[in-house]
């Protein structure tokens, strides 16, 4: 379960978030807004990437403030950009270091990295460059190297925005079957089929929160 207790971010003399206070325990949640609205922001605050100016943010009972180490341990992030969280040389490696902190022998990392590569479709690739992959590939791949991790809850920034309609269609069929919680902020509207709950977020408020038919709808009427 993730609480946002009366949250207010503020960046230089800017309000990002405004007053926000929300519960969220569905198993997959939704965040949309126009640009500037706070929701990168919003998403930041749930692993401690980023922090409160006032009022208070916990996850899975843990502060974030306080104890924002053991959330990220919790909280897997997946960023826009896939390139900005490849940072070794082949897919395999690239997974592999995000175990490097475990203590795993060898061969259990080798066989967690088999499985979850096979799990995602880039069973084939492991030893390939990760960044001459193509641009869905490289969202699977940081995608594998955060659930390698087997945290709890997924947190997504806009993950299908540099993929094209074949890749999000895949990515939008993933987040089906995922067991964690997903909270997913995103500009694609037909990602959120099938999703519990849908935030709107204007000028860093919650404006709606609702089902996804009607936060959509809400949200079509204030861009209109």
């Amino acid at each position: 379960m993730i609480e946002l207790a009366d949250v207010h971010v503020r960046l230089g003399q800017r309000d990002v978030l405004r007053g926000v206070t929300a519960t969220l325990a569905e198993r997959r949640v939704g965040v949309i807004g126009a640009n500037g609205s706070g929701k990168s922001t919003l998403a930041r605050l749930l692993n401690g990437l980023a922090l409160p100016t006032s009022g208070r943010v916990t996850v899975l009972g843990l502060d974030t403030r306080r104890q924002a180490a053991r959330v990220r341990r919790s909280v897997g992030f997946l960023f826009t950009d896939p390139d900005a969280q490849i940072v070794m040389p082949t897919v395999a490696e690239d997974v592999a270091f995000s175990l490097r902190r475990k203590g795993l022998p060898r061969d259990e990392v080798e066989r967690r990295v088999r499985e979850v590569l096979a799990r995602y479709g880039l069973g084939g690739h492991a030893d390939h460059p990760a960044h001459h992959l193509s641009g869905g590939q490289k969202q699977l791949l940081a995608l594998c190297s955060v659930l390698v991790l087997e945290p709890e809850i997924l947190v997504m920034d806009e993950p299908t925005t540099l993929l094209d309609l074949r890749h999000s269609r895949q990515v939008a069929e993933l987040l089906g079957e995922l067991p964690q919680q997903v909270v997913a902020v995103t500009h694609d509207l037909d990602l959120l089929a099938g999703f519990d709950r849908v935030l709107v977020l204007d000028e860093g408020r919650v404006v709606a929160d609702a089902a996804p038919g009607d936060a959509i709808a809400h949200y079509r009427k204030m861009m209109a």
